[in-house]
């Protein structure tokens, strides 16, 4: 399992100005960040992990968005084209991430994962804002500058809070499916 050092590690190696920051106490998952460190939900980034079926595979899907905007399954299923999105299992977690379930890191996560970055990350504001993020160790988090954390976080930027990501639950059904337009009437209005 990646940590803390190998974080620390990594960035030295590319020359990025950071900070490990030792909690006062242990995260229970990334959305405790924001009261331990006692920073604003939209300066601390949390990673979900869903698993996401289409028609021919189920692979796990990262997503990269700030605590203070968790993402939507059906914002993640309308852009992926997906059947089925649901939280993935801490073992899938652990096992695509190469982090503990609870704290992933947007940084070091492996080749072959698909990474989505909601595009407010990147929204204009100040680029040396420090973000918040968790090390994969309930102990530490790191520090650093959005800029940075943004060029070196390998993903797609995706447009994760738009309005036209809604998405419905058919009635006896689990399945649920993204809504295109009005819904159509299936009989003409009765005359009175």
């Amino acid at each position: 399992m990646k940590d803390a050092l190998a974080i620390h590690r990594w960035l030295l190696s590319h020359q990025i100005h950071h900070e490990i920051v030792r909690l006062p106490r242990a995260l229970t998952c990334a959305d405790d960040l924001p009261a331990i460190l006692h920073a604003e939900p939209s300066s601390c980034i949390r990673v979900t992990v869903f698993e996401v079926t289409t028609r021919n595979q189920r692979e796990p899907v990262a997503v990269v968005t700030t605590v203070a905007s968790p993402p939507r399954p059906g914002a993640v299923g309308a852009l992926l084209g997906a059947r089925r999105v649901r939280p993935a299992p801490a073992f899938l977690v652990n096992s695509a991430t190469d982090y503990a379930a609870t704290c992933v890191s947007p940084l070091l996560l492996p080749q072959e994962l698909t990474v989505l970055i909601d595009e407010q990350l990147a929204a204009p504001g100040d680029p040396d804002e420090m973000v918040c993020t968790p090390t994969g160790e309930r102990r530490t988090a790191l520090r650093l500058r959005t800029l940075d954390l943004l060029s070196l976080t390998r993903g797609k930027q995706v447009d994760l809070q738009s309005p036209r990501h809604r998405t419905v639950r058919m009635p006896g059904t689990r399945e649920v499916r993204q809504v295109r337009g009005a819904p159509r009437c299936e009989s003409p209005p009765a005359l009175l």
